[in-house]
């Protein structure tokens, strides 16, 4: 039994920009976000072959308890004049609740928390998983999560589904040259400028790489730049890097509430994962097909979920 976990919001936006806005229904309605993230989903099923399927949503993109950490937080990302709503092409946002009323009709579960990004249901879902766990994102911030048991794994879509990559803590170890659980404080040391996280300035990847190594973690190179304050040594760690580390010390102290993934985030404990034989509301499914023109997206999923359910059906019964 394995749980594929979907950041939906990294899925539908490359779906967007992949899938031509010349894919519309027959109103003439852009639905290639749809269209492409059914596509995505059915071809993630038919070569991974979860049992359990999960699609996670940001219910807020942008956590005030994070901006309260970092205020710089995704602030770029913020829609002219607004405060709070991310800045979304006009195009997309209208395509967002009919995938998520097709997904609801096929019987797919689709989960967020409220003041939660979804990678914190994700770290939630994920963490408590007692079996093996299949994420898919194109975000490197879920990299943190790997573990090797139960596994989690991460299906990095960056490139594309069809060039995936498989991310164990090998697999970032061998990426980034740090310990392969330590990819959220090697983040916080060295920034992201895509999510507005200044990191520590003049420390960049391989700088930060060889802290995390040395020092096995964020928490542990704070400790031994403190216990070292008075007499201004630190092994192996040159003065020019020193002076960088105190003086982007407040960044340090509150990095971690930004970069770490919560995996205590309220998610509903009776939520139904397992991939459907047959949809959940197959008139409601029948008409959303039919008004948005989906029935050959969706039947590629339908057609996915019920593979794997056959395979797996046929092996239970030769046991």
């Amino acid at each position: 039994m394995t749980l594929m976990l979907l950041d939906a919001a990294s899925m539908y936006f490359r779906a967007y920009f992949g899938v031509p806005e010349s894919m519309t229904a027959p109103d003439g309605t852009p639905v290639n976000a749809v269209r492409g993230f059914l596509d995505m989903t059915a071809r993630l099923v038919s070569s991974r072959r979860p049992t359990h399927l999960v699609a996670c949503l940001d219910e807020d993109w942008r956590p005030a308890f994070r901006v309260a950490a970092i205020s710089s937080y995704k602030e770029h990302r913020l829609a002219t004049g607004s405060a709070v709503a991310e800045e979304t092409p006009d195009t997309l946002a209208p395509q967002v609740p009919i995938l998520l009323d097709v997904l609801a009709a096929m019987g797919i579960a689709c989960e967020g928390s409220p003041g939660f990004e979804a990678d914190d249901v994700i770290g939630t879902l994920a963490t408590a998983a007692t079996g093996p766990v299949e994420v898919v994102t194109g975000d490197r911030d879920l990299f943190q999560l790997v573990r090797d048991e139960p596994p989690i794994r991460i299906l990095y879509i960056a490139r594309s589904v069809a060039k995936l990559e498989v991310l164990g803590p090998a697999e970032v170890a061998a990426k980034y040259g740090i310990p392969g659980t330590a990819y959220a404080d090697f983040a916080a040391l060295r920034g992201d400028p895509s999510d507005g996280l200044p990191g520590v300035p003049g420390v960049g990847d391989k700088t930060a790489a060889a802290l995390i190594t040395a020092f096995g973690s964020l928490e542990r190179l704070l400790a031994a730049l403190d216990a070292t304050e008075a007499t201004r040594t630190l092994s192996g760690v040159s003065p020019s890097v020193r002076a960088k580390l105190r003086a982007a010390r407040p960044y340090l102290d509150v990095a971690p509430t930004v970069v770490d993934i919560r995996r205590d985030a309220p998610v509903r404990r009776n939520l139904h994962t397992a991939l459907p034989a047959v949809p959940r509301d197959p008139e409601a499914l029948l008409e959303l097909s039919d008004r948005w023109g989906l029935d050959t997206s969706v039947g590629r999923l339908l057609q996915a979920c019920q593979s794997v359910l056959g395979t797996t059906q046929a092996a239970s019964d030769q046991v």
